[in-house]
Order: structure tokens, then C-alpha cells, then sequence
């Protein structure tokens, strides 16, 4: 059998560890991670070994050589551009030859017994096994499910919580026969997970499930590199650590060479030292991991950290659960004593204090009696990606500095072609403003074109994106509505949706790698500030075509509208005044400081709009929040619809205009209300996440039953300019009040709330709820979806990002709603004992 070790990942998100370094070459108790996985192998007899490069291949390839010195044979495939991990694999086909052979990932820790699973591929006489494992965190993993027999029946790639159906993950370990590299085409980005496998079970080439007991992490980042280290220490892998080993009475030294050390030193726990070690007089070492040529001077206190190499820590300091990397000088006197990463490169002054989980990216220097209570140059959110959801969020001038955007910038400005032009806009508030500028430095100096729209509805931005093909791309800068401390960047495709994570993984690896493109002085890109007119009067000129203007004239309707000091506040007056709609306009100016205080904003305008409407007797009220997405709809009796009623209300409306026009097709999310039946309406429930243009354009209406609407006669995304027109028109043309509506529409329970989950758990969580949904009718196309009865239904989906799980109730009244909840409620809390 022969070894193909997968070593060519870029370590992204495992930043500032792999700053000089491939993460298989960082250090696990002083020896790369992908040597110890390689003995290992070569222990159970398998000599030859194929190691797949790319990122800093040389690295690799001038620590093991040919492979001699660790009694093997290693031969080197280094791709020339990313082919995807079965695609790299294939290139490797030549020197695999007619053997089986094992893929491992050279970046990971496991004390697995790898005779074991030999023995199970043999004895299943399988042509391509899979080990499986049981992880508290799934997300990051490919999620599988296999029948009793060890056959493969499901499987999904890096799912989202929603997503999850178990907490068996693929790890990546295969153990394949040769004739299934021919599946494999040369030349292409091919993907085990992706690709071959769902391309093997479709040609009826069983996957074997094989599952390992026992530790294994992938170290994806940095507290995942941490924890491995504490997992050795306190003994919960089986990991031997080589060296001389010395007792001492409160715990072991093991060293590279022996050392007598001052009897003032106390070694407590595990501790590990490398080459060329020095320790001060007084010093405390515990469960710590000591490269070589380090110093550390008197009275230190040192514990549950890994020193890498050529590091001086100066008498005094006190470190705790940290991470130090190689060629740092650490000033007397220090305390960094709760989980400091300190990449390469930097000089810690004296006397400083690093506050909790903060992050130094190389090459930095700390001056004397400094506070450092955030990260240097990156905020604490970004350890492990900077998307959400092609969005990035972060503290205005903390997290999300002027740096940062400038090379957020660059970074994107790699990924689109030299001479392009990309649309930018803002809203009113000076972080916006101050974070844009920076941003299009960024992206002059990639070579991008700018237009720059200022401050204007985003949907009005979008509109323009969509509909103009010169434009690539868009970017919105806001501040968050609930946190104006924050800023909100989202990026935008030609197409005015989101950017999917592919794209947005590409931005991060160019974002932390630095590998900008900065173009000859010549292409440097221009900026084109526009005042906004044309913008504005095509939306405009577009929606008032969308409308009957005779229609809202001849029927003398009148609505209350508060802006809430939102930037449409450029467009939309212009729009009802054009349309011949009578209206009242309500804080139609910027205010920043009423802006602030958001939650007290929207009290005051629900009681306000409430009174106005009713005493006046309009027929509606609308509520535009900031940025143009979000509409809140008040009936002619002065009710705020809750966002339940207002979706109702709506689709009653679509259902009464596709009696007239024809069927409707509407997308809703999978926890959207579906007690009341609409006759004329095709209905879908989905998971609401990575649209393409052509997919939303076959429904007539998108919503997200929390005040969104999406209207695709006209756009294919959120408007609520658009939004509340097209109700009003609905309203006027079938001869309707919403209070009737409101009054005809059927009662019935229908809440979300939230359980309290640590990320451990969750995994274990979807497991039980598919266990308990099993006798059920059951979905799992977004969380878990079990229905009790024929209306009545739970979801649960684990959040994304906090510890909690996301429970979506629908029952016929408030009482079995209540019981439902209980029910769950208790069960959750048993199953996580």
C-alpha cells in the first residue's frame, strides 16, 4: 500500500500561524503535524509516500528531502493550478501505479488505529472506503449517513447548520483502489466530496463507510491548534512524545537533549523543550510546549501555551494558554495571560498587557506599558473567516479599520478583470463614508474602475447594478440598524445578489495571503462620482412604469409613510408624488443621533403612524426601515400588522390577482406559515440562501416572513419602496380594506424562539431531532422539520454563528403551540445530559 498525503491547502483559516509556513508543517509537540502523521503510517509497514503540493511547496520539500532520513520514500506532485483534491490526486496517478493506497490530509492529529481500517476495507473487499468519526461540530466537515452494512447512503460537503443530519463526518481518510482514479478526468477541478462520490453511487459504485474510534482534529485554526495541544497534555489522545524523560515531583520533562535545570525551576504537568533551551532562575513552567533556542528569564510564569522556535521572553512575563510563533522578543514584565496568538516577527515592549483572546499578526512592534485590548490589525470575528453570507460585519474603526478595507479592496479587486468598473454606494453615516474611501483606494490600486453612487437606497444601488451590464459588481457600506458602532459591508455580483462563498473564500485566502494584484501606474483605475440624478430618475422612471398612474388617481387613495431617516428619503417622495398617490411623509430627513436609538425610533413611529392613519382614515401605513429592505405594514384601523399577518396578508392579496391573472408561484422560507391554503397560489418552502438570477426569476413573489418582500415583475431582490406600492395597488384594485383581510384570515399559532446550545452539542442535536422524527413526516432540507400532526409542525435550526438553536412552532392556537414547545423544550435539555 502506498500513502498520498494531501499537503497543499493555504492554512486561510488558520491565519497568522501559516504566515511563512504550510499549515502541515506547523509545529505538534515540536514535529511538523504531517511527520507524525507520516510515522505513523510508516510504522504499519508503508514506505512509499506521494505528497500533493502548492502552497510554499518549498517548505515542505527542504524539511523531508527524499524522505531517507525518515526511512521512506517520497516523491513530490506539485499541481499547476488548483484541480480540487481527487483532480490533484490524479495527477499523482503514475507514481500510485496498480497499488491501493491511502489519502490523509497532512494537516491533522489522530491516534486512529490505522491497521483496523486497513483490515475493514480488505474484509469489505471495497473499492473506495470512507472513515467516519463523531465530531461535536460538523460544520466544517462533510456530514455522512451509512446503513447498517457499511454502505453510503447520504452525504453532504461543509453543511450549514441547517443543513446537518448527523454528527458522523467524513475525515477525509480514504482508502482507495486504483481503479477508481479513472473516474477522475485529468486537467479539471474534480472533488471527492463534490464530484466523485455523488459521480461513483450514481454509476453504482458502493462508498464503505468505516468508522474510527479514537482522537482526531482537523486543526483548522487557531484555538483548534491550541486545543490539540491541551488534548495531549492532559492525555485524552494517545501521542507520544519522544525525548528524554526526567520526573519531577509535581510533573515529567521530556527534552530533545538532557538538561539540568536550576531546582528553583518548578515543572508542572507535561512539559516539552526542544533544542538550545534556557530557563531563568524561579521560573514555573506547566503543560507547555518549548521549541528550540528559546530563553526565558527569572520569575516566569508560563502555562498551557506552545513556544515555537528563536523566541526571547525577558524575566517576569506571564503567559497563559497562548500561542507563540517563531523570532519573538517579549519584553520584561509582560502579561499575556488569557489565549494570545503572537505570530512571527514582533517585539513586545515591557511591561504590557494583552488582554483576553487578542491576535498580533507578524512583524509588529508593542511599545512599552501598552494596553492591547484588541487585535493588531485584524478583529477578534475574523479567526476564522470575515464572510457571513457575503456580508462583513464588524466595529466601526476597531474591526473593520480603514487597513482593513483598503485591502478587502485589493482583495476582491483580484478576483475581477484589470479595467472593469465596480458601483459602490453608502448610507449617510460618517463611518460609511469614512470605510468607502479607504475601499475604493483599494480598489483603484487593483485596477477596478469606481463609480461612486454617495448616499442612496441600496435598492436603488442594486437596481442600477442589475441593469446596467458595464457594472461587475457592487459594494454597500451601512451601519448596522440594531448597533451603529458597527459597520455592514455587503457585496454584491453583476447580478445584484449576494456574492456566494465560493467567491467570498477566494477574497479570504487573497485577503490573508496579501497576493494582491497592484496594476503599472497606467491602469491604475479611475473614480467616477455620480450625483446621483440618472440613478435615481431610472429607478424612479422604472417603477412609475411598473404602476397604473390613472389607477391610484381615479381611486383618491391615500397612505402615511415614515421614512425613518433612511436614505430613500432621495427617491421615494418623488415616486408617490408621480404616481398621483396622496400621501403624509414622516421623518423624511438624516438624523443621526434619532438613528442611534433605533429601537426607540420604530416605538415611536408604530404609535405615531398608528394614530395618523386611523384618525385620518388612509388606507395605509408603511414603515420603510433604513436601506430600503424592510417594510412594516399598518392596516386602515391604525394596527401594526405583525410580520406573520403582513406575509398573509400579502399572499391573500397574490391569490385574489392570480384568480384574475393566472397561478402565482411563491418562494417562502421553511419557516414560514402554511396553515391557511392559497387556491390560485404554487407555493414553495426552502432554505432561503445561495440564489442564482435565474432560479428567483421563476417565482412571482420571494419572501422571508419577516417584513421582506421581493417582488421579480420588478426586482429580484428585498425593495420596500416597491413593496408597498404593489400592495397599495392590490389594495386599490380588487376594491379591498386590510382590515377586512385581517379579519378573514384565519387564527392560529405561529412563533420562533430560541434554546440555549453550546456549538458541542449541535451536531448531537440534529442527530435527535432526525432520531425522534423518524415515525413522523420529516424534512431536513433546512434544519429538521417534523409535523405532529397534519398542521401542526416544529423546526429547529442551530444558528450559524451563537450558541443557540432557532425553534420554529406552528400549531391551530397558542395552547398547543405552548405544549409543543414544552415538549421539545424538555426533550433538548435530556438529550444534552
Amino acid at each position: 500500500m502506498k500513502a498520498v498525503v494531501m499537503a497543499g491547502g493555504f492554512g486561510t483559516r488558520i491565519q497568522p500561524l501559516t504566515n511563512s509556513r504550510p499549515k502541515p508543517m506547523l509545529p505538534v509537540v515540536n514535529r511538523p503535524m504531517m511527520e507524525n502523521t507520516m510515522i505513523t503510517l510508516k510504522d504499519l509497514g508503508i514506505t512509499d509516500f506521494i505528497v500533493l503540493l502548492y502552497f510554499k511547496p518549498e517548505v515542505i520539500q527542504d524539511y523531508f528531502g527524499d524522505g531517507s532520513k525518515f526511512g521512506m520514500n517520497i516523491t513530490y506532485v506539485i499541481p499547476d493550478d488548483d484541480y480540487g483534491t481527487a483532480g490533484a490526486v490524479k495527477l499523482a496517478q503514475e507514481h500510485i501505479g496498480d497499488d491501493n493506497f491511502i489519502i490523509i490530509s497532512g494537516d491533522l492529529v489522530t491516534d486512529f488505529d490505522f491497521q483496523k481500517i486497513f483490515d475493514y476495507h480488505k474484509q469489505k473487499k471495497s473499492k473506495l472506503t470512507i472513515t467516519l468519526t463523531s465530531v461535536e461540530n460538523p460544520l466544517e466537515f462533510g456530514v455522512v449517513i451509512a446503513n447498517e452494512e457499511g454502505k453510503i447512503e447520504k452525504f453532504l460537503e461543509k453543511p450549514s447548520w441547517g443543513e446537518v443530519f448527523s454528527d458522523t463526518i467524513n475525515t477525509g481518510i480514504y482508502i482507495i483502489e486504483p481503479e477508481i482514479l479513472d473516474y477522475i478526468p485529468k486537467g479539471e477541478n474534480f472533488d471527492f466530496a463534490k464530484d466523485l462520490f455523488p459521480l461513483l453511487m450514481k454509476e453504482g459504485v458502493e462508498l464503505i463507510a468505516g468508522n474510527a474510534n479514537g482522537y482526531w482534529r482537523d486543526v483548522g485554526n487557531p484555538d483548534s491548534y491550541r486545543e490539540a495541544h491541551e488534548d495531549i497534555m492532559s492525555g485524552r489522545v494517545d501521542f507520544k512524545i519522544h525525548g528524554n524523560m526526567t520526573k519531577y515531583p509535581d510533573g515529567i520533562l521530556y527534552s530533545d537533549e538532557p538538561y539540568k535545570l536550576d531546582e528553583c525551576v518548578e515543572i508542572i504537568g507535561k512539559v516539552v523543550l526542544g533544542k538550545n533551551v534556557h530557563i531563568g532562575e524561579r521560573t514555573k513552567l506547566k503543560n507547555i510546549v518549548i521549541g528550540d533556542d528559546i530563553t526565558i528569564g527569572e520569575d516566569c510564569k508560563i502555562s498551557n501555551s506552545v513556544i515555537w522556535e528563536n523566541v526571547t521572553i525577558d524575566k517576569g512575563t506571564k503567559i497563559d494558554n497562548g500561542v507563540i510563533c517563531n523570532n519573538n522578543v517579549i519584553g520584561r514584565n509582560t502579561k499575556m495571560t488569557a489565549g494570545i496568538i503572537l505570530a512571527e516577527g514582533c517585539r513586545i515592549g515591557e511591561l504590557v498587557t494583552v488582554e483576553k483572546d487578542v491576535t498580533i499578526w507578524p512583524d509588529k512592534e508593542i511599545e512599552d506599558a501598552s494596553i492591547v485590548s484588541s487585535n493588531v490589525i485584524l478583529g477578534s470575528r475574523y479567526k476564522n473567516s470575515i464572510f457571513e453570507n457575503g456580508i462583513v460585519v464588524g466595529k466601526s474603526n476597531v474591526e473593520l479599520s480603514c487597513e482593513m478595507s483598503g485591502k478587502l479592496a485589493e482583495a476582491f479587486g483580484m478576483q475581477l478583470p484589470v479595467g472593469s468598473t465596480l458601483l459602490i454606494a453608502r448610507d449617510h453615516h460618517k463611518s460609511s463614508r469614512m470605510l468607502k474611501r479607504a475601499f475604493v483606494g483599494g480598489m483603484l490600486a487593483a485596477g477596478i474602475n469606481v463609480v461612486d453612487l454617495k448616499s442612496i437606497p441600496s435598492s436603488v444601488m442594486r437596481y442600477d447594478l442589475s441593469h446596467n451590464p458595464d457594472y461587475v459588481a457592487g459594494i454597500y457600506f451601512k451601519q448596522d440598524r440594531e448597533d451603529t458602532t458597527t459597520t455592514v459591508v455587503t457585496f454584491y455580483n453583476d447580478e445584484a445578489l449576494r456574492i456566494n462563498s465560493d467567491l467570498a473564500k477566494k477574497i479570504e485566502k487573497a485577503y490573508f495571503k496579501e497576493s494582491f494584484r497592484r496594476v503599472d501606474f497606467s491602469q491604475i483605475g479611475q473614480v467616477t462620482e455620480s450625483h446621483r440624478i440618472e440613478e435615481c430618475t431610472n429607478y424612479k422612471k422604472s417603477m412609475e412604469e411598473s404602476f397604473q398612474k390613472r389607477l391610484f388617481a381615479c381611486h383618491d387613495c391615500r397612505i402615511a409613510v415614515d421614512i425613518m431617516h433612511g436614505a430613500s428619503c432621495e427617491v421615494f417622495p418623488y415616486v408617490l408624488n408621480d404616481l398621483n398617490i396622496g400621501n403624509m411623509i414622516f421623518n423624511n430627513f438624516h438624523d443621526a443621533h434619532r438613528l442611534a436609538n433605533f429601537k426607540s425610533l420604530v416605538k415611536h413611529s408604530v404609535e405615531d403612524m398608528g394614530k395618523i392613519v386611523k384618525s385620518l382614515k388612509l388606507d395605509a401605513g408603511f414603515l420603510l426601515y433604513p436601506f430600503g429592505q424592510r417594510l412594516d405594514i399598518i392596516c386602515d384601523k391604525g394596527d401594526l400588522l405583525s410580520m406573520q399577518d403582513s406575509l398573509l396578508i400579502v399572499l391573500t392579496l397574490m391569490d385574489i390577482e392570480a384568480a384574475k391573472e393566472g397561478r402565482k408561484r411563491i418562494f417562502l422560507p421553511t419557516w414560514a406559515p402554511d396553515m391557511i391554503k392559497f387556491e390560485h397560489l404554487d407555493i414553495e418552502y426552502g432554505k432561503y440562501a445561495d440564489f442564482k438570477a435565474e432560479q428567483l426569476k421563476q417565482y412571482d413573489l420571494i419572501a422571508t416572513a419577516d417584513g421582506n418582500f421581493a417582488f421579480t415583475e420588478f426586482s429580484l431582490y428585498r425593495d420596500s419602496m416597491y413593496a408597498a406600492i404593489k400592495i397599495l395597488e392590490m389594495i386599490i384594485k380588487h376594491d379591498i380594506k386590510l382590515s377586512e383581510l385581517v379579519i378573514k384570515t384565519e387564527s392560529f399559532y405561529h412563533t420562533q424562539t430560541k434554546v440555549a446550545c453550546s456549538q458541542a452539542l449541535k451536531g448531537k442535536m440534529m442527530r435527535k431531532f432526525l432520531e425522534d422524527a423518524r415515525d413522523k413526516r420529516s424534512s431536513s432540507a433546512d434544519g429538521v422539520k417534523i409535523w405532529l400532526n397534519g398542521k401542526d409542525w416544529i423546526l429547529m435550526i442551530p444558528d450559524q454563528y451563537s450558541d443557540h438553536l432557532n425553534l420554529y412552532i406552528q400549531a391551530v392556537n397558542e395552547e398547543r403551540g405552548q405544549a409543543i414547545y414544552d415538549q421539545y423544550k424538555a426533550k433538548i435539555e435530556s438529550w444534552a445530559e
